[in-house]
This record gives C-alpha cells, sequence and structure tokens, in this order.
C-alpha cells in the first residue's frame, strides 16, 4: 500500500502555543486526513523541542527546573491538539529517553565515520537562535530574526563536516525540483549555496556553559547542539535504525514547517542524513507567516493570537476554515477576527450552509423528506456533472501539493455553481406546476453533488463534514470513503433515504465591535439628552386578536439585488416557507449591502397587501430597528427552518 508520512517541527517549549502552531499542526492533520482519504496509509508526528539556552532562562524566569518547565508546556501543547480536531500518530519529545538514545547512536555513527572533528571557533552567538553567525549573515551587524546584536564567543567544539556535502546537496536540489516547496524557498536555497563555501556546523556545547541537553557519547563534557537533537526527532518516531516504520514510512517523509527555520531542514538535515547513509526525504514543505497588522506575531510585542478563544467564537470548523482558507503556502498571510468574521460568513453562512439549508427544506417540502429518484437529466445536468468532476479533481490535485487555500476556492466554484443551478432550475417553479419528475431529477442532482462537497470538505473541518453527510442521510464514516471514486463516480445517494429537516451548522455572526474610544464625561451642568421621538411616541393599545392578524415569520435571504433608480431600495428575494419565493423590497439599501444579506435570516411581515415601489411589487416587509448612524435586522438567534412563524 502507497503510504504518506508527515511531520511538523516539533515546538520549542520556550512559549505557550498560539496561532502559528496552531496553523501548521492543523494543516498538518487535514494533510494526513485528506491522504487517508487518497487510499494511502498514513502516519503523523508532532511533539515538543526541549533542549538549549532558551529553555533554561524560561525555566529560571518561571522558578522551574528545566524538566519540569518542559513538563509543563509540553503537555499544554499535547492537551490543545484534540482541541482543534487534530488526530496525530505519535507525540514525542526531545527528553524521552528513547529519543535521547537515537541522537547519541547517530552521533557516534557520524563521529566514527570521520565526518565530526573537534576545534576551536570564534563566531557571533545569538542565544535567542542558539546558533552561531557569519559576518555575512548578519544584517548591519545583528541577528537577522531577533535584530540583537550577537555576543562574540571564541570557544573549543566538535563540528560536523557539513561543506563535503554541498555539492551533493546543490545538485540533489536541481535534480529533485520538488524537493523543496513552494519554489522560491528552493530558490533561495539554491543561491545560498551557490553563493559561497559551506561552513562546516558545530555540534556541540560545552557543558560549562549549558547543561540542558544531550551528553555526547565520545565526549561528556559536551552536549549536543539543538538542531542536532531536534531534526533527528524524525527519525527517533519510525525506530530508526531497522524498526519496520523506518522501512516502510521513510521513503515517503514529508516535512512542513514554517520559513523561519528553513536552513535548518534544507541544508543542515539533508547533509546529516546522507553522513549516516540516509535517502533524504521526499518533499520539504514550507508556509509564511501569520501577521497581526503586518507584524509577525510575538510574545514580546504581546500580539499573540490564542487558538481556543476563536474556536469557541467561530466553531472549530469556521476557524480551521479558515486557516487553510486565507493562507496561501509560502505566502504570508493577515490575521484578524474581522477577516475571519467575513470569510466564515460569505463562505460558511452564505454558500455552503444556505445550500444545505434551503436544499433539505426543500426535499421535505417537496418529497416528505427523503431523497427522490432521478430521472434523465438534460444539458444543463451534464453541464453539473462536469463541473462537480472538474472541481473535485482540481481539489485534490492542488491539496496533494499543499495549496489548501486554492484547493478550497476550486471546491467553493461546485457550491456556488450548485445555489446558482437551484436559482436557474427553480424547483418552486417546477412544484408550482406540477412537474414531479423534472423536480426530482433537479433535486436529486443538487443532494448528490452536496455529497461530493461534505465528504471532500472531510480533511479541513472533519465535524462539519460527519454531520453534513448525516443530515443527507449518509451513514458510511468519512474517513472511510475514497476522494477519487467520489469525484469519479456517480449515484453514491440511494434514492428514499431520509435527510434532514434543516441544517443550521453555519449560523451567521456578527463582526466584531470596534473598540470605541471612551466617551468623555458629561459637564455638571448638562442637562440630560432628550429622548428621540420615536422611541417617544407611544402608538394605541391593539387587542391581541388584531396582533393574531399580522403574519410574521422567518425568511431566508435568496438573492438581493439594488431597485433601478432608487439609491435607498433593494429587491430582496426570500424563501419564507411558500410553495416559491417571494419578493420584498426594502428601504435597507443605505446600511445593508447586496452580499452582505445573501443566505441571512431575516423576519418578515408576510401578509401585507402587496404594492409597487418605484414600478417593483414587493411581497411583504422586512423588519429592522434603528439606531444612531445604522441600521439592524430583526433575525432569529440561530438557523431555522424558512418560514417559522414568529410567535
Amino acid at each position: 500500500m502507497e503510504r504518506f508520512y508527515l511531520t511538523t517541527p516539533i515546538y520549542y517549549v520556550n512559549a505557550r502555543p498560539h496561532l502559528g502552531h496552531a496553523h501548521t499542526t492543523i494543516l498538518a492533520d487535514a494533510m494526513t486526513r485528506f491522504n487517508r482519504l487518497m487510499g494511502r496509509q498514513v502516519m503523523m508526528l508532532t511533539g515538543t523541542d526541549e533542549h538549549g539556552d532558551k529553555i533554561v532562562k524560561a525555566a529560571e524566569a518561571a522558578g522551574k527546573t528545566p524538566q519540569a518547565y518542559c513538563d509543563e508546556i509540553s503537555q499544554l501543547f499535547k492537551d490543545l491538539w484534540p482541541n482543534l480536531g487534530i488526530d496525530y500518530t505519535r507525540f514525542i519529545r526531545t527528553t524521552d529517553p528513547l529519543h535521547k538514545a537515537t541522537v547519541q547512536k547517530a552521533l557516534q555513527q557520524v563521529y566514527d565515520s570521520g565526518d565530526i572533528y573537534f576545534g576551536e571557533y570564534g563566531g557571533h552567538y545569538c542565544f535567542g537562535c542558539e546558533r552561531f553567525y557569519t559576518e555575512k549573515e548578519l544584517a548591519d551587524g545583528l541577528c537577522p530574526d531577533h535584530k540583537t546584536k550577537p555576543e562574540y564567543i571564541a570557544e573549543k567544539n566538535y563540528f560536523f563536516k557539513m561543506g563535503k556535502y554541498q555539492d551533493w546537496l546543490l545538485n540533489h536540489i536541481k535534480a529533485n525540483p520538488d524537493f523543496i516547496r513552494p519554489e522560491q524557498y528552493r530558490n533561495e536555497v539554491v543561491a545560498l549555496l551557490e553563493s559561497g563555501a559551506l561552513e562546516d556546523l558545530c555540534i556541540s556545547r560545552p557543558k560549562s556553559r549549558l547543561e540542558w541537553g544531550v551528553e555526547l557519547p565520545f565526549d561528556t563534557n559536551y552536549v549536543a547542539y539543538v538542531w542536532f537533537d531536534a531534526l533527528l526527532n524524525y527519525l527517533t518516531a519510525l525506530g530508526w535504525p531497522d524498526g519496520e516504520d523506518m522501512k516502510a514510512y521513510w521513503p515517503a517523509a514529508n516535512h512542513l514547517i514554517a520559513k523561519d527555520i528553513l536552513k535548518p531542514h534544507a541544508v543542515f538535515w539533508p547533509t546529516m542524513l546522507k553522513a549516516m547513509g540516509l535517502e533524504p526525504f521526499q518533499h520539504l514543505n514550507v508556509h509564511g507567516y501569520w501577521l497581526i497588522k503586518d507584524t509577525k506575531m510575538s510574545k514580546s510585542l504581546g500580539n499573540v493570537v490564542d487558538p481556543l478563544s476563536m474556536v469557541q467564537k467561530y466553531g472549530l470548523s469556521g476557524f480551521r476554515y479558515f486557516l487553510l482558507r486565507e493562507m496561501s503556502l509560502g505566502h504570508d498571510s493577515s490575521f484578524s477576527e474581522e477577516a475571519l468574521c467575513g470569510r466564515f460568513n460569505a463562505d460558511l453562512a452564505n454558500d455552503l450552509g444556505n445550500l444545505f439549508s434551503r436544499t433539505l427544506a426543500m426535499t421535505h417540502k417537496y418529497f416528505d423528506g427523503a431523497i427522490p429518484q432521478a430521472g434523465q437529466g438534460g444539458p444543463d445536468e451534464e453541464e453539473l456533472m462536469l463541473l462537480a468532476k472538474d472541481c473535485c479533481l482540481n481539489y485534490q490535485r492542488l491539496f496533494e501539493r499543499f495549496q489548501t487555500a486554492k484547493a478550497l476556492d476550486s471546491l467553493w466554484e461546485l457550491v456556488r455553481g450548485l445555489n446558482k443551478y437551484i436559482d436557474t432550475q427553480a424547483p418552486w417553479t417546477l412544484f408550482k406546476e406540477k412537474n414531479p419528475s423534472r423536480l426530482a431529477t433537479v433535486m436529486y442532482f443538487v443532494l448528490e453533488c452536496m455529497r461530493k462537497v461534505a465528504v471532500h470538505l472531510w480533511p479541513v473541518m472533519p465535524e462539519a463534514s460527519e454531520a453534513m453527510l448525516a443530515q443527507l442521510g449518509v451513514t458510511t464514516p468519512a474517513s472511510q470513503m475514497n476522494l477519487q471514486m467520489e469525484a469519479e463516480g456517480w449515484g453514491n445517494l440511494s434514492a428514499g433515504t431520509p435527510v434532514a429537516k434543516t441544517s443550521n451548522m453555519f449560523p451567521r455572526v456578527e463582526p466584531p465591535a470596534p473598540s470605541a474610544a471612551p466617551e468623555p464625561a458629561p459637564k455638571a451642568d448638562a442637562k440630560p439628552a432628550a429622548t428621540s421621538p420615536e422611541a417617544a411616541v407611544s402608538k394605541d393599545p391593539i387587542d391581541f386578536e388584531d396582533f393574531q392578524k399580522v403574519d410574521l415569520r422567518v425568511a431566508t435571504v435568496l438573492k438581493v439585488e439594488p431597485v433601478p433608480k432608487a439609491d435607498k431600495l433593494l429587491l430582496v428575494t426570500v424563501d419564507a416557507g411558500d410553495p416559491e419565493p417571494r419578493q420584498v423590497v426594502a428601504g435597507i439599501a443605505e446600511y445593508w449591502k447586496p452580499e452582505d444579506l445573501q443566505g441571512r435570516q431575516v423576519v418578515i411581515v408576510a401578509n401585507l397587501k402587496p404594492r409597487k415601489l418605484r414600478g417593483v411589487v414587493s411581497q411583504g416587509m422586512i423588519l429592522a430597528v434603528k439606531r444612531e448612524g445604522g441600521l439592524e435586522l430583526l433575525a432569529p438567534s440561530a438557523q431555522v427552518l424558512p418560514g417559522s412563524a414568529v410567535s
């Protein structure tokens, strides 16, 4: 069986997990799930990196021993991953006895082969990076990452003959264009290797300066450099050198990292493997940074985002979808709650949520909640089937290369295409015209494509995918399906299968309120502000019987367009539970854009006599509340079936 082995970086435990850690690990989880659906046997490795100067300093600041500190922070990572829907295979710690034994065995092997020697070296040492920098690597004399002046240190240490493998590594990268991806990082490494001689790598630290590390097996006065220690975790998890997993999974090894650790993974690690007599990994996949207001997240800047707080507000599926949809592999991306909210409402609430809500409701209205038997499709159905196949195959091709943002964009072509197909085919009209055969065909084609969307979303948001499949009456777990068969096949839904009455997984969320400046305190002689005339007017009381005459219903917005030659009017087409949609002319264009209304639920007065406004017939009234500078629409607190009565 074909295999797929994916590793995240092992995260340094000098700080608590944040959005950056969450994104990398969610991406790894999604890639592992995707490869499982492609029929491969998969393994995902994550863990924590626990040795080095920074850990000692962080432990001292916390008043703990290094081991106690590592135990505490490592557990935070381990506890977080299930709460983000992450299903890893193994979790490794560099303080594990098995890993220490692996590091010592590798060091001894490379030492015995003659590729480690003892020498004296003086260089610019950055304690933040825990590495020496050459003069040409510094930026105006400062560490390029931390923007601090390194300390010049001269000491005797052990060195790995990394320069010996420079030509081999350069040739390997050029012969294998996909070895490092995306291309810009491959080019960066090639430029580095072509710019001059590759220096040997200092792979030890004297115990006189640092004791917290893996002791060198050939000299107990030194511990291993943290990178020579950490990188070997990818082999420890496979039982190197003779484990069965090593033979099975190493040929399919993929590493996933952020761009700040490109050089250790693209230069140190392949040359270490070569010196150990091992073939290099298959691919190094590099992603960019999440920026907060164009600045990299940093604990010192206080702009770190807590992933769980976003999950609590937007749900796990919405949070995972945003991270995988918003960042393209290799490029930085800006994070803001406003962007998350906007993406959630546009893609999940309006497009996907509206598709499921309206389709399930119509299936109950027209076919008593059972999947109908499709008849012979025509050109429109052939076009829809081709769209579904193309979108699914393109999604798979892009996901395979870690291009999740582009893959989801391709899948959303199908989601939007299905909504357009419904609007064009108008099932409500087919029902009114008593054309059950055509109606059954249209509804089946939509439901079948919805199944394809739900299965393809399992890697991205497994909880929502399983829920959507359950709503379609599918009992087979998504994890047991095959994406290639879903893309190429047709007719996986069985006629007569009952479906859910409605779907409310993605109710719209309100945008976060902008932080307002505090209002100035009122002057001592200031008079109370007058109550607005609208609030002060009291209407004559009415009898309950009069109130009962008003038909208040919840309606789902299907389509919105401006009324010609009317700046303040919008023509809103809604599903209010009637046999066919109705149109309402609403004077809300000053406050609401058409795209912000799409898929939203509103409350309407459904039994107003129709009347013409600017030549357009309005069949009801949308209820709203005016406030200073805006207009709020009345809506249920959660998604409900269109046509539900307000009581």
